[in-house]
């Protein structure tokens, strides 16, 4: 029987990490606990690569070798199980991940992905390479309201692959473009990596939301820039479209109006509200359109006025009120206040006020003279405090604002109207999600499980809207909600278990050792461990990465003096690849599995491969100029 080379590969793999676990056992001076904890660390990957379930091989290898290193008492390795596993039910940050799965499902199944694509590709089409941009614009926006790798990587392969090789994209770039796309909900938040990382941390999920928002954005524009660049040098390998596939066709009532579709929208709407051109068409149907043209214009206006009284918004002066030395404010409390607002000392309201001695009262003095020189003038109104001048950033932000706005409408023909109102019904409305989702959890409006049921009663409302909310929608749903759920948190339990029994066996303690008597710098740390986790996303997926090896690696990074938000924002553009490499790749199984029979899967592997270098171009990046991952955060919350 003949053996395919991604087998070969992973028996490979698989026996090189086995000898190299018996070459260190062998040629160790004295097999300690440590040692046995690494040979354990080592059997779990080797048992995960043959295909045994994840959760259940931790949860086996680490009651074994617990049982093992607590010299075979059985009591305390099962008391040590239902220890990690009541710490993992008690994690309130985990209680996030089925309600952002149940919205992900919710909105892969209101079928606005066909829309969505349509839409951007028609808007696109003046951009060398306008479907596999388009394809990787709807893979970012789709994989951010969904965040499920293998139903955005399903569904664009049914619907954009058949499309990019009907126009004679070349086969590799249209199947990189559509797996790499898909990987992205994995990055751009909420994304479900984020948060298990951060309950494997001890990292702030909101903080790591804000600090992933950027480079998932930066590696997005860099899978746009690549594929432009490649149209632009080699058009044969993405031809531009025919103008029968850019044609949009307009309505009845559109057509009456402007029987050439590069008729300019606005004046000819304007005109056919006073002129005779509407005598066919109803008024309302008119006045309709031209509210829908006028929609950039009216939403500018609102944002500029809104930031307006923002950025002159006067200053709020904080009034500190000193307190006499050796006094408490119980004690200002006791004390009674005059008229001026003095506090009068303890005891003064039993003896009343003494005149000071040799103080006579001038009884010669009137009732009215007394009562003038006692009387204090009027306090004067506070004045209204005065508006903060723009500043020149602010009034140049507007006239930017103000142009593109005039530009817009200089080239809103009729054709782009429509084009503009299939965007109002597929994009816009995951956009407002996304940002109503991400923006609440960002501004520390709500936390991530409250703004996660926000999500998931949007995608609720998304799939009323489009009809598609049945029965069955809701049904299957709630189960492949239930099924991924339960899979991460017996992932979680497994992981603590194994965790426990690693440091219990002082395996963590060995590692450490190790590294530290390396004497490496932070850059040689973050480069060993970056290429360590790299080398782990060929044979195994992010979950197993993050569950198993960031508890080894966490430890250190205090020693390092590496921010543990930093290394996380890190790691899940790493993690990238363990969608794209093979031979686990998943991305392009699940392609291969929707794809046409010509299309093979070493195509697909050399079609990811470009993107696999895009990525290590974002992780150097994002090392060198930390800003892109951190500035937001500290913006926000330091």
């Amino acid at each position: 029987m003949k053996i395919r080379k991604e087998l070969w590969f992973g028996f490979t793999l698989m026996g090189l990490i086995i000898a190299g676990a018996l070459a260190m056992l062998l040629g160790a001076d004295k097999i300690t606990n440590g040692h046995i904890g690494l040979l354990m660390l080592s059997l779990v990957v080797v048992a995960i690569m043959l295909g045994f379930p994840t959760a259940f091989t931790l949860m086996g290898m680490g009651m074994i070798f617990t049982w093992l290193a607590y010299d075979r008492d059985t009591g305390k390795a099962l008391d040590l199980m239902v220890q990690a596993a009541y710490k993992v039910m008690g994690s309130d940050v985990l209680i996030s991940i089925p309600l952002f799965v149940f919205m992900g499902y919710l909105v892969e199944r209101a079928n606005l992905i066909e829309k969505l694509f349509k839409s951007l590709h028609l808007s696109l089409v003046r951009v060398p390479g306008a479907l596999a941009v388009a394809t990787l614009v709807t893979c970012a926006v789709f994989a951010t309201a969904t965040g499920i790798v293998g139903a955005v990587v399903t569904l664009m392969g049914l619907l954009a692959l058949p499309a990019m090789l009907k126009a004679g994209y070349d086969v590799k770039l249209s199947a990189g473009a559509i797996t790499a796309g898909g990987c992205l909900g994995i990055l751009i938040p909420p994304s479900v990596l984020l948060i298990v990382y951060g309950a494997t941390a001890g990292v702030s999920v909101v903080q790591l939301y804000a600090g992933a928002f950027f480079p998932g954005l930066m590696l997005a524009g860099l899978y746009i820039g690549y594929v432009i660049i490649v149209a632009k040098l080699k058009p044969s390998m993405a031809p531009p479209l025919a103008e029968n596939e850019r044609y949009v066709p307009l309505p009845p009532m559109s057509e009456k109006l402007a029987p050439a579709h590069s008729a300019r929208a606005l004046p000819t709407l304007l005109g056919a509200l006073k002129g005779k051109r509407n005598q066919d068409v109803p008024t309302g149907y008119i006045v309709k359109q031209l509210f829908v043209v006028l929609m950039p214009a009216i939403l500018f206006a609102a944002i500029a006025l809104w930031s307006y009284a923002s950025v002159t918004a006067p200053e709020v002066k904080e009034v500190v009120t000193l307190q006499a030395m050796g006094t408490t404010t119980a004690d200002a409390d006791e004390g009674s206040e005059d008229e001026s607002g003095l506090a009068a000392p303890p005891g003064a309201e039993d003896e009343g006020v003494k005149e000071p001695p040799g103080a006579e009262p001038d009884e010669a003095q009137s009732p009215q003279a007394a009562a003038s020189a006692v009387a204090e003038p009027p306090a004067a109104a506070p004045a209204a405090p005065e508006r903060v001048p723009a500043s020149a950033g602010y009034w140049i932000g507007l006239a930017v604002g103000a142009g593109v706005l005039v530009g817009y409408y200089a080239f809103l023909s009729f054709t782009r109207l429509e084009i503009f109102k299939m965007l109002l019904t597929s994009f816009f409305p995951l956009l407002l999600m996304i940002l109503a989702v991400l923006g609440s959890i960002v501004l520390g409006l709500a936390t991530p499980t409250e703004a996660a049921a926000m999500g998931a009663l949007g995608g609720l409302l998304l799939a009323a809207a489009y009809r598609q909310l049945t029965f069955t929608v809701v049904k299957e749903s709630v189960f492949l909600t239930a099924k991924t759920s339960a899979m991460v948190c017996w992932l979680f339990v497994g992981s603590a278990i194994f965790s426990a029994a690693f440091a219990l066996l002082g395996g963590q303690e060995l590692v450490e050792h190790w590294v530290l008597s390396m004497n490496l710098t932070k850059t040689q740390f973050l480069v060993l461990s970056q290429v360590i986790i790299f080398i782990l996303g060929w044979p195994l997926e992010w979950t197993e990465i993050i569950v198993i090896f960031m508890p080894i690696f966490i430890p250190l990074l205090t020693h390092f003096n590496v921010d543990p938000l930093f290394f996380g924002l890190l790691v899940a553009l790493n993690l990238q690849t363990a969608f794209l490499s093979p031979p686990v790749a998943m991305s392009a199984f699940y392609l291969k599995g929707v794809s046409p029979p010509h299309v093979t899967l070493n195509q697909i592997f050399a079609g990811m491969l470009p993107f696999m270098g895009i990525q290590i171009l974002a992780i150097v990046l994002l090392y060198m100029f930390p800003g892109i991952g951190l500035w937001l955060p500290q913006l926000l919350y330091r």
